[in-house]
């Protein structure tokens, strides 16, 4: 990409973020804004942070799971249980100018840099520590989702035991929220000169979202829980069905327009509209379609089971079906490799993992996409930041040599 292409997809360049967060939430906001141009400086522990060698690992013993996350950053691995490691991390978050001095945090423990800490050096500081509650509880994704209620209306119908998504989408969520909040306390600084200390929870992010959809609403007007539905979708209609070769398909229709759609290729509008006829039903509202659900699958299921999937690729994609077919990863790989069927993903050489596949922020700015950059090795850039602090060379020795830093060679 030429210099002015990436500038184009780099609003935030000059802009300056200090990140001391493990696992997902605060890892993947800061990525997010590091994509867009800002400067993200991880301060990392000497050996790594408890998320430093989480799964999944390169061949090579790499954690994927940690690159992917820390994409575009640099990293100074320093001892904040040392006091001059802690001068030099406050000295970092603190550096004056009006793109600088924002901090963000999900660290616990005596050792963890407070807000009171920062505004005593720079007034106008911008701090965002991440929690697990709101009351300072621990709590990770997986735990705030089984609390908000999620896994018991996940998974077959029959099934009596909760089932657990795969995806961390609260820790995700919460990272876009820690990226709108500091971008908006940016905004009023700069504005009206002002700093912010912001708090924000995991568990609160998961019961906003919830609520948001008018879910807890819905479960206090019932009084009970939702029934679980397996892959059927919701209050509209929705639903997986088996081709004659095995392969399976996911088949939506909200609106009126899809369920047409849907009837027309499976030849079965003049099915459906005997059926309403004779029940009293209209399936052109979404109620009435969901409350139908297992009659429409019925009724529409052999004509998926009479055709292999590159037959049903064809003729829905022809009708304008609202669907997809069910993949596995290494599906979605090998497609990608073939035929570059998301553009979005990019090649990048992993310091200790090698070559891996990648992603380029996906955010397109008149059409492009940025470009994708590496994680660093811990204390990849410590010498680099230090001498940007004021250090010089031997001052820089002695901090190795003391165990207050560390660099991705020693």
């Amino acid at each position: 990409m030429s210099a002015a292409g990436s500038a184009a997809t780099q609003p935030l360049r000059g802009l300056e973020i200090v990140e001391c967060a493990t696992f997902v939430a605060g890892p993947s906001g800061c990525m997010a804004l590091g994509q867009l141009g800002a400067d993200v400086i991880r301060i990392d522990p000497i050996g790594g942070a408890a998320d430093h060698n989480r799964w999944p690992l390169a061949s090579t013993g790499a954690s994927l799971y940690w690159a992917a996350l820390n994409k575009g950053k640099r990293s100074i691995a320093l001892n904040l249980r040392d006091p001059r490691g802690r001068e030099i991390a406050l000295e970092l978050a603190t550096r004056p100018g009006p793109e600088r001095g924002l901090f963000v945090d999900n660290a616990v423990g005596r050792s963890r840099l407070t807000y009171d800490e920062l505004r005593a050096r720079r007034p106008d500081m911008i701090h965002l520590h991440i929690q697990g509650h709101a009351d300072g509880r621990p709590a990770v994704d997986y735990t705030v989702n089984a609390e908000m209620g999620i896994p018991t209306i996940t998974g077959p119908e029959d099934s009596a035991a909760p089932v657990n998504h795969v995806l961390p989408a609260w820790d995700l969520l919460t990272g876009m929220h820690a990226t709108t909040g500091l971008l908006a306390a940016l905004h009023r600084r700069t504005t009206s000169g002002e700093g912010a200390h912001m708090e924000l929870a995991l568990a609160d992010v998961a019961a906003a979202a919830v609520a948001g959809m008018g879910w807890l609403a819905e479960a206090e007007e019932r009084g009970t829980e939702r029934q679980r539905l397996g892959n059927h979708l919701y209050g509209s209609y929705g639903s997986d069905f088996a081709c004659g070769d095995g392969r399976r398909v996911m088949v939506v229709a909200l609106t009126e327009a899809q369920w047409h759609a849907l009837q027309n290729v499976t030849g079965t509008t003049a099915v459906f509209r005997a059926l309403q006829d004779a029940i009293g039903a209209d399936l052109d509202r979404e109620s009435d379609r969901y409350e139908l659900r297992e009659t429409i699958a019925a009724v529409i299921r052999p004509w998926f089971a009479a055709r292999p999937l590159s037959q049903v690729v064809k003729e829905l994609d022809a009708a304008k079906v609202l669907w997809s077919p069910y993949r596995t990863m290494p599906e979605v790989v090998a497609d990608h490799r073939a035929n570059d069927s998301l553009p979005v993903l990019a090649d990048v050489d992993q310091p200790g993992a090698g070559p891996i596949i990648s992603a380029r922020p996906p955010l397109r700015w008149a059409g492009a996409y940025g470009t994708a950059a590496p994680a660093p090795l811990l204390g990849a850039d410590t010498e680099e930041i230090l001498t940007g602090l004021g250090l010089d060379g031997t001052e820089i020795a002695a901090l190795h040599d003391t165990g207050v830093v560390a660099s991705a060679r020693t």
